[in-house]
């Protein structure tokens, strides 16, 4: 007996094109995308958007418990990056929900993303070319790049990338990371640091690579930033829930720290109201750093090829990150 055909619905940005949708069409399942007048963070307009849904195809929206529980149809949520944060897995682990990421698509972009940051800060940007545009010819200087360290915290495959592009630029690279790759250290041996605190003295620029979870919400805190090096600059393309905004805004204020180049907030879109915007030496933008169109085509052709696999009796093992130890999940609950 043949499954009934499956409805994939698309949440993520610029899902109305790209290679998934002719992988969707060939194996046979509908796919729609969500208008973008529905405000994905009400939890009441997404799962009205989703109650036809056997799968989705999601962006960075969140998904609580709530909205589980209400979407008794829904059997995978291909989550379009590699963060997960934002699902509550033990919801879906009761609904018997697999959750997929897209692991190694997108580092390249997030890497080159995090120097641009790190050179538009260095650099005086946006402010250079504010002041062009206002006919204001003032002429500023700062410190090299090229000679000074990076301290990266979070050795993934997104650390990793970032690391090799600054030693390439002539950095200093440090890195703090609990569990590093034996493959990675032969190849760069001098840079892990076994204290988190070492790095953070030592680095005229942080950038953060790692997860969220109750272990790293706001590891950059007012302790934190105090043991930063004097005038050391902050870039984040990670996750806002790793940096207390607050204690952030008051580091900048009294002048510990030079700048920061941010890509991820706290609240997602950033308020209009928020603090940060009063600052002329933050580097802004709206959590763009995983988007090119390399990693945009190879994560929605992963998104596609994993709900297929999983529809097909397959298990696509690398990319789920729920369901530990759990056996027979087939994609008909009957």
């Amino acid at each position: 007996m043949s499954l009934p055909v499956p409805t994939v619905v698309g949440t993520s940005i610029d899902i109305g094109s790209g290679p998934h949708l002719e992988i969707l069409k060939s194996a046979g399942f509908n796919f729609r995308e969500v208008s973008r007048s529905v405000d994905l963070r009400k939890n009441d307009q997404l799962i009205s958007a989703l109650t036809a849904a056997d799968a989705v195809i999601a962006g960075a929206e969140p998904y609580p418990r709530n909205v589980i529980e209400a979407l008794p149809k829904l059997r995978a949520i291909s989550r379009s990056g590699v963060g997960y944060d934002a699902i509550d897995l033990a919801a879906c682990d009761r609904a018997g929900i697999v959750v997929i990421t897209t692991p190694g698509v997108n580092h390249h972009s997030v890497a080159e993303h995090t120097l641009a940051l790190l050179f538009g800060v260095a650099r005086d940007f946006p402010m250079a070319d504010r002041r062009v545009r206002e006919g204001k010819w003032k002429r500023t200087s700062g410190p090299r790049v090229m000679g000074s360290t990076l301290g990266i915290v979070g050795l993934g495959r997104i650390g990793q990338a970032v690391a090799t592009r600054a030693i390439g630029v002539g950095m200093k690279v440090l890195a703090y990371e609990p569990m590093p790759s034996p493959e990675f250290l032969a190849k760069w041996p001098a840079i892990a640091l076994d204290s988190l605190d070492d790095l953070l003295a030592q680095s005229d620029y942080v950038s953060l690579h790692l997860p969220l979870s109750s272990e790293t919400r706001h590891l950059i805190n007012a302790d934190t930033l105090a043991r930063m090096k004097p005038g050391a600059v902050l870039i984040n393309t990670a996750r806002g829930g790793l940096v207390d905004e607050r204690a952030l805004c008051q580091a900048l204020s009294s002048g510990r720290l030079r700048g920061a180049g941010l890509d991820v907030f706290e609240v997602e879109p950033l308020p209009l109201d928020s603090p940060l915007l009063k600052f002329d030496n933050v580097l802004f933008a709206g959590h763009t750093a995983g988007m090119d169109n390399e990693s945009k085509h190879d994560t929605f052709t992963m998104c596609a090829e994993s709900l297929v696999k999983l529809y097909n009796g397959g298990w696509p093992a690398e990319c789920v990150v729920n369901l530990r130890g759990a056996t027979g999940w087939k994609w008909s609950r009957d």
